[in-house]
């Protein structure tokens, strides 16, 4: 396959569509930003400093994303850009907020652009810091044509909105679909799951009929935006910029718990990452299904290093159902972000180049490696993908997931990842239940969302 994946890094949502937050917004001539200093407010929603249409912009990027500054570089000789690498907050390591915070102590040294793996950095690159003006610029007050923002997947920039105003472009997105090995299942005469009731009850069969295959995993930091974000589990309810609702004890926070306790007990959904060598040794040629992002395809199945799943064994479907629910919703692992600084000197420069990456043929379907979040361009992404003849299935499914992320799993500023992998994966590899510690990953959301500056309720 070509590739369907994003950097592992830590990952990190409104329920406005993207067309009803751009409703009624005039679309403003960037024209017009050049030698002049604005009122308070600015002309796109903030804060605007001196512009300069002459002056270079300086670019933040990780490694993966060096090949969309080239690519802009080489559409785009005449505007002038500093490029410069860093971690793109990886690893929960925050450097995006600590680094604009010292940016904000100095009064100077902001970058104009800059990208994050995180989806939880609009929540606060959209507040004021100690006084100082929020770093990120108002996009959907014209600095972005709102066309373009209209034509992005439909939720993809729920991360990037704090009270109906976006804050930043997604570059690709991670949703999570069920992926299963077709030549496999075929053998074993089991039929795809089309509920997550009938997931388990194959779970269960499979560990009886053919003990060592597995049907998933459950060792990872992002087990719950895989499992739990699906079933609408409430644990992460951000109401406001500085609220969140959680209340692990309903329904479908302990269907899905006892369901991985179920398969988890069985051995069909061991607690192990799939980035470990125990993984790609032990299970290599041994997993029928596993739900996962949409970059599992690449980083897992299509990979030499990990499972190295042959051409037209691996097949997707749709996100799986609850029994007696409306419709399947899924989660997210992942996709990043473009912000564009509020303190920029060349917002027009600053604002070409974020439309550019997001949006443009020569980075999103020639050269990015994850879905775009931009829709005309993931359908030309889409169409490469199938062309390589790797997959067994269509990638429908990737794409009816792609806006079917539930809303109502939020994007606060603490690590859901963080707390889970403290709380709860150490418990379960402990031997206990996750249903049992349920109130123990309550408490520890609250805890940490209380230290972050939330009410919780």
């Amino acid at each position: 396959m070509v590739g369907i994946h994003t950097a592992v890094r830590a990952r990190r949502r409104s329920a406005l569509t993207v067309a009803g937050l751009i409703a009624g917004t005039a679309l403003l001539a960037l024209a017009g930003c050049g030698g002049n200093t604005s009122s308070a407010n600015g002309s796109y929603g903030f804060p605007e400093a001196k512009q300069d249409s002459s002056s270079t912009i300086t670019v933040w990027v990780d490694a993966d994303r060096q090949a969309a500054a080239k690519a802009f570089q080489k559409a785009n000789p005449d505007t002038k850009i500093e490029v410069v690498s860093y971690d793109g907050s990886a690893n929960g390591s925050n450097s995006f907020r600590t680094k604009m915070q010292l940016f904000d102590r100095a009064g100077s040294g902001w970058p104009d652009v800059v990208f994050s793996s995180q989806n939880n950095d609009a929540a606060w690159a959209s507040q004021k810091s100690g006084g100082k003006e929020a770093f990120a610029a108002v996009l959907n007050k014209g600095l972005v044509p709102g066309d373009t923002l209209a034509k992005f997947t439909e939720g993809s920039l729920n991360p990037c909105t704090v009270d109906g105003q976006v804050y930043c472009l997604r570059n690709d997105l991670a949703q999570a679909v069920l992926w299963y090995n077709k030549k496999l299942m075929d053998q074993f005469g089991y039929a795809v799951p089309t509920t997550w009731e009938e997931y388990q009850a194959l779970g269960e069969k499979v560990a009886k009929q053919h003990p060592g295959y597995i049907i998933g995993t459950a060792g990872d930091a992002w087990t719950p935006e895989v499992f739990l974000w699906a079933s609408k589990c409430q644990a992460n309810g951000i109401t406001g910029p500085k609220s969140v609702k959680v209340n692990t004890d309903t329904t479908e926070c302990k269907r899905a718990a006892a369901m991985l306790d179920t398969l988890r007990g069985n051995g069909t959904v061991p607690v192990v990452s799939v980035f470990t060598p125990e993984f790609v040794k032990k299970y290599t040629g041994k997993v029928l299904m596993m739900p996962g992002p949409a970059w599992y395809a690449g980083a897992i199945f299509n990979n030499p290093q990990s499972l190295n799943v042959p051409a037209g064994q691996l097949g997707i479907a749709d996100p799986l159902p609850w029994k007696g629910d409306d419709k399947a919703v899924t989660g997210n692992v992942g996709g990043g972000t473009w912000f564009v600084s509020s303190h920029s000197k060349n917002l027009a420069a600053a604002e070409k180049f974020v439309q550019f990456v997001t949006t443009a043929d020569d980075y999103q379907v020639n050269v990015a490696p994850g879905y775009p979040a931009y829709a005309p361009a993931a359908e030309k992404w889409v169409a490469k993908q199938e062309s390589s003849k790797y997959f067994a299935t269509s990638l429908q499914p990737v794409v009816t997931a792609a806006s079917d992320v539930w809303d109502g799993w939020g994007y606060g500023v603490f690590s859901q990842e963080a707390i889970w992998a403290k709380t709860m994966t150490t418990g379960v590899t402990g031997g206990k239940s996750l249903v049992d510690l349920l109130p123990t990953w309550q408490q520890a959301i609250e805890n940490q969302a209380k230290v972050n500056g939330y009410s919780v309720n």
